[in-house]
């Protein structure tokens, strides 16, 4: 529980988690307080617009449409990863949701199933809309998806929340699908990493993320074999012998198994790292 953060408060934060912030029309005064309640605020409700069009998309949720005033969010985060600020308050962006997934963001653990409509979500939110068709062919480019991160960790660093306080609008909600296109779990780890270093990320301690063709390549580096000692220390070994700097079938087997211990499930699963897991997995420089 947490009371809002003012529009100041909040401009600095995001930046200082190494954002890029444009403030549109009059923010700083756009919001719904005259229609219910805003704060106290537990966590940050990630949404997609099915729209195109960065200009589109921010004019959009800033004047809302016949039905639903704006501000539809507090941020529109475009293609190219800028946020777009066009609301400071309630706005009209979670609506109605269960009351077990609120208890449970609050309380930092495991989010149930939603399937009730009975708490007020603009109350108790902030909310973000990421500029996408929500199909599950548009594409979310690494800059889009690294600011979603970076908007989150700086929300919950300013109230000293866990990355357990991010959640997706289909997970707050049975009657939403958003985001489409990418899994909650790996944005959450993707927020747990930058957490976990100082503000604006650490990126002289650990290795950048190299690629997935670095990995289907079948390199042999010091990245693999630092990446190895990282799985075997978090208790992911599926080895044999090693691990060492040639990429294996073991190294696949042993990632997968790190991808199941942050919640990733399916083809999120499949032994192949990508971004959010090798953020979270926090591997050593060594190149």
């Amino acid at each position: 529980m947490a009371t809002p953060l003012t529009a100041d408060a909040l401009v600095g934060a995001l930046t200082a988690e190494g954002a890029e912030v444009v403030e549109y029309g009059d923010w700083r005064n756009h919001n719904r307080d005259t229609q219910g309640a805003w704060g106290p605020v537990h966590g940050v409700v990630i949404h997609h617009t099915v729209t195109s069009g960065t200009d589109a998309s921010v004019a959009l949720c800033y004047d809302g449409y016949a039905g639903l005033p704006g501000p539809l969010c507090h941020g529109v985060i475009d293609k190219a990863g800028t946020v777009h600020l066009v609301g400071n308050g309630r706005a009209n962006h979670a609506g109605l949701g269960d009351d077990d997934v609120l208890a449970a963001v609050v309380d930092e653990t495991a989010l149930p199933a939603p399937d009730e409509n009975n708490t007020d979500g603009n109350a108790r939110f902030y909310g973000f809309e990421c500029v996408n068709l929500g199909d599950g062919s548009d594409p979310w480019p690494e800059a889009q998806l690294e600011a979603v991160a970076r908007v989150s960790a700086a929300i919950c660093r300013a109230h000293g929340w866990s990355a357990a306080s991010v959640i997706g609008h289909l997970e707050w909600t049975n009657t939403k699908i958003d985001p489409k296109g990418f899994s909650m779990a790996s944005m959450r780890s993707r927020v747990a990493a930058l957490l976990s270093a100082a503000p604006g990320g650490n990126a002289e301690r650990y290795q950048p993320f190299p690629g997935a063709a670095f990995f289907t390549s079948a390199p042999r580096s010091t990245i693999v074999a630092a990446m190895g000692g990282r799985l075997v220390a978090e208790g992911c070994s599926a080895y044999t012998d090693g691990p060492g700097p040639q990429w294996s079938e073991a190294d696949r087997a042993s990632y997968a198994l790190w991808q199941r211990k942050l919640g990733y499930t399916g083809a999120d699963a499949d032994g192949w790292p990508g971004a959010g897991s090798w953020a979270a997995l926090k591997v050593p420089r060594t190149a």
